[in-house]
């Protein structure tokens, strides 16, 4: 502050110089220095008074900006060019700081524009695209229309004046002295196209009268120069910025396209990030299309960042008509991307193969080769769509895709687990279609108009199960890949049961035994199920499990041995074998949302039926005798037709289940067994379903024979007396509560960006805590960069806050926009009293310029959040 004070030239230079490098606005001590830059900006010393102003421009504060804006204003309207110039970047800064002052500017600004000088038109027209900029906010906060407001008129009808200083600007005859590598004055060319940027959007007018001149200065300009290089890019984003016509979009694309060409990274980044934000037009798309294999040689690129950016590109590029050359793009570009980025390489190319595959054997083959090399990477839902995808295709699909599978695994280390899940999944389902020889031709295309035959030598089963086992013998096998491959085994006994094979079945049922003492709970219990399972379908009942008779507490087990089944059993056993049935994912996702209670329809359950004609698979341990009763496996006639996919889904190990009715006494079974059919005694521990040797006639309950005692009569509404528990009758159908979808709940908009809260409840049973969602939305051209969002909450409610998806918000113009989203979860202790309110403060980085905005939301439903 005394270097500030002195009298002195060079004492003053150097203190203002420390005060912008070491001091920031919101220090203290810059309000003690208001009087010494008034003064200073009053003195007849030019450099002294420019000293002050640029001073101002750098640290001025809101006090300091509404105190020192009249002198600032003074400078304005200097003689001195050199003051002129300082005034106009001093009073940008301070009609940030005070938004309020901008309508009494803005007849200043005009007279401006007719300065000869061009630091002085540079800094004016800063100056005009500042107050257009806080013009714009201060209309979104105060809610009216940001392009209907009395300052944006006024600027426009400036439009025809700022359009001859851009032609003058390429005419020869402007003066040298402001020429750089021949080009005259790119900082006010690049300074007035971004000014015509901000006028031209949403004005068809302005637009039209603008349309000359950049067809002029993308034509005009050299782009050998880096200089011309920065004008163009400018152009272009204004072209693309304002409504445009068609040629003038196309002219733009070709010029990104030249971009391409060019040696230097920043210039073709540049480029393909453009190219990225404005491809949601029709046009430009196109258009671009031309430049696809200089995009493609991108991919190629040393510099990762190169690669990256193509690679986004290359995304929107694909259509129905360059599929197949873009995939196969994408997968050579798989083999040499770092592998942090294959997973997300793989998910893209599965949206793309969902989106565009012209047949199911081009989608079948790109998923295998995708898994082939990144298999370690992909996701299940990779894997899971590979798999639903091969199974709903035809026969010869099916075939081609095993007979692949099973040479890739055979080529593979064992590293590559999602070939190995989807791999061994196939050879379980579809083991029996690769036994025979099989050709394939692949359709000709432009690139291969005579392709070649590919065939596979049939093979026998042994291989087929040594295969699988060789996967399962590597130490680093996972032990989800075991678990498949046990379902695999099982699945194959069935598929080789007819062959001929008796040492490839052997050797199967061995496989499926090795885990039955297995340290994994899991593994265990695959193997045990299975191989009774296996042993059912051949019609052998195991020999149960021998227990000591003191031990034998319900008299559940039967010393009779192993022996054969009924044939019911071994068509229920056969059927929990057969082919996985295709579902539709639609309406399965359909039915699991009535199920879940989203839509106000109840299930309805199914009622009492005649006995399965597939059999009881308890039936397997030997414990219940084929009898005319009822089971837990017995299916209602009346339930067929309304059968769901979820029900399909249960039915793949079992027969087909139903829930039973209820007893006629309306008793309750602690163990959910059904009720017999006929009059008799019942156990209700009988577990496995054992009926009595014996129907002795009615007689009455005893209320502690808990362990046969005789049902009561059917004609007694009261409670049974058997119930010893004191449970109460279920009911005969109980009709699921109905939730309510998500809750939409609008946050605010600003500057193009709209944030939403999607309103949840993760745990329906702890109605306090609720996930808001924050759903934000870009409708500018251009991406938001920098975006951060702070919330606060009352004292009542308890707040966790994870970060966003993305700190860059790209424009959600396009035909599949990408939201970033922020999870917040908030506890309201007060639910019922007081409402759920936040407080939120955004900031984000909008063409180079800091936003920052504040808002309270406050519509959520009352006493639900």
């Amino acid at each position: 502050m005394k270097l500030i004070a002195s009298p002195h030239f060079p004492e003053k230079r150097i203190g203002y110089l420390g005060m912008m490098l070491l001091l920031s606005e919101e220090a203290d001590v810059l309000m003690l220095s208001t009087n010494s830059l008034k003064n200073d900006m009053n003195s007849r010393n030019k450099f002294v008074a420019g000293l002050a102003l640029c001073t101002i421009g750098n640290l001025a504060t809101s006090d300091m900006s509404r105190d020192l804006a009249p002198e600032v204003d003074k400078h304005l309207k200097a003689g001195n060019p050199y003051l002129r110039k300082k005034a106009g970047l001093a009073m940008a800064r301070c009609l940030t700081k005070c938004p309020d002052m901008v309508e009494d500017f803005v007849d200043r600004v005009v007279t401006l524009l007719k300065d000869k000088n061009h630091g002085v038109l540079i800094t004016v027209v800063q100056l005009m695209t500042q107050v257009l900029m806080i013009d714009l906010n201060n209309a979104e906060e105060e809610g009216e229309d940001p392009f209907q407001t009395d300052c944006r008129k006024a600027f426009l009808r400036l439009v025809p004046m700022l359009v001859k200083m851009l032609k003058n600007l390429q005419s020869p005859g402007h003066s040298p002295e402001y020429e750089i590598s021949g080009i005259p004055d790119p900082f006010l060319q690049v300074q007035l196209l971004t000014l015509l940027r901000l006028l031209g959007t949403r004005s068809d007018k302005a637009s039209e009268e603008m349309n000359d001149v950049l067809s002029r200065v993308a034509t005009g300009t050299e782009s050998s120069k880096n200089a011309g290089n920065a004008i163009l890019y400018e152009c272009v984003q204004t072209i693309m910025g304002i409504e445009s016509d068609d040629q003038l979009r196309v002219l733009a694309v070709n010029i990104l396209g030249r971009f391409l060409l060019n040696r230097d990274n920043n210039i073709r980044y540049v480029a393909l990030n453009t190219l990225s934000r404005c491809i949601g037009a029709d046009t430009a798309a196109a258009a671009l299309q031309k430049h696809r294999n200089t995009v493609v040689d991108c991919l190629k690129d040393p510099d990762i960042s190169i690669r990256q950016r193509a690679l986004e590109l290359i995304y929107h590029l694909v259509n129905h008509e360059n599929v197949e050359d873009l995939a196969a793009e994408l997968l050579n570009y798989l083999v040499l991307c770092p592998r942090e980025h294959r997973a997300d390489i793989c998910t893209r190319i599965l949206r793309v193969v969902e989106r565009f595959s012209p047949n199911d054997s081009w989608r079948t083959d790109t998923l295998i080769t995708m898994l082939t090399i990144a298999g370690r990477e992909a996701s299940s839902e990779v894997q899971s769509s590979a798999v639903v995808y091969i199974s709903r295709a035809s026969e010869d699909i099916h075939t081609y895709a095993t007979h692949k599978l099973i040479k890739a695994i055979r080529d593979d280390d064992g590293s590559q687990r999602g070939l190995l899940v989807v791999g061994i999944w196939c050879i379980g389902e579809y083991g029996d279609l690769v036994l025979n020889d099989y050709s394939y031709t692949p359709a000709p295309d432009a690139n291969n108009p005579a392709p070649t035959t590919i065939t596979f030598m049939g093979l026998d089963p042994t291989s087929v199960v040594q295969t699988v086992e060789n996967v399962i013998e590597r130490h680093s096998c996972p032990e989800a890949v075991k678990q498949r491959a046990l379902t695999c085994f099982v699945k194959l006994s069935d598929r080789y049961a007819d062959k001929g094979d008796s040492f490839a079945l052997d050797k199967l049922q061995k496989l499926l035994k090795k885990h039955q003492g297995s340290r994994s709970l899991e593994l265990q219990l695959r193997s045990c199920e299975y191989d009774a399972l296996m042993n059912a379908a051949k019609g052998v009942r195991l020999a149960p499990i021998q227990t000591n008779a003191e031990n034998d507490l319900f008299g559940v087990t039967d010393n009779t041995g192993g022996g054969p089944v009924s044939a019911s059993v071994i068509n229920a056993a056969k059927e929990a074998l057969s082919r996985m049935p295709v579902v539709d994912l639609k309406v399965l996702q359909k039915n699991q949302d009535t199920s879940f209670g989203r839509d106000a329809v109840p299930r309805k359950m199914a009622v009492a039926a005649a006995p399965a004609p597939g059999g009881d698979l308890l039936d397997i341990f030997g414990d219940t005798p084929a009898a005319a009763a009822p089971t837990q496996n017995g299916t209602a006639s009346s339930s067929d037709a309304g059968k769901s996919d979820l029900d399909l889904l249960t039915d793949i190990f079992s027969a087909t289940t139903t829930q039973p009715a209820p007893a006629a006494s309306g008793g309750y079974d602690p163990f959910s067994a059904p009720a017999p059919a006929q009059s008799g005694a019942a156990n209700p521990l009988d577990i496995f379903g054992a009926a009595p040797a014996a129907q002795p006639a009615p007689a009455p309950a005893n209320p502690l024979d808990i362990f046969g005692g005789s049902a009561p009569a059917p004609s007694a509404p009261a409670q049974s007396q058997n119930d010893i528990f004191g449970a109460p009758p279920p009911a005969a159908q109980q009709q699921a509560p109905a939730v309510a979808g998500p809750v939409i709940v609008p946050g605010f908009t600003t500057n193009g960006l709209t944030v939403e809260f999607e309103c949840s409840k993760p745990d329906r049973l702890v109605k306090q805590t609720s996930l808001v969602t924050a759903r934000c939305k870009n409708s500018n051209i251009a991406a938001l960069n920098g975006f951060n969002l702070q919330c606060a909450v009352p004292k009542y409610v308890s707040m966790e806050m994870e970060p966003p998806s993305s700190t860059t918000i790209p424009p959600t113009q396009g035909s599949n926009p990408k939201l970033v989203t922020q999870k917040i979860k908030v506890t309201n202790s007060m639910l019922g009293q007081k409402n759920l309110m936040l407080k939120l403060k955004v900031s984000f980085t909008l063409n180079g310029n800091k936003m920052e905005h504040m808002a309270t939301c406050s519509g959520f439903p009352p006493g639900q959040y």
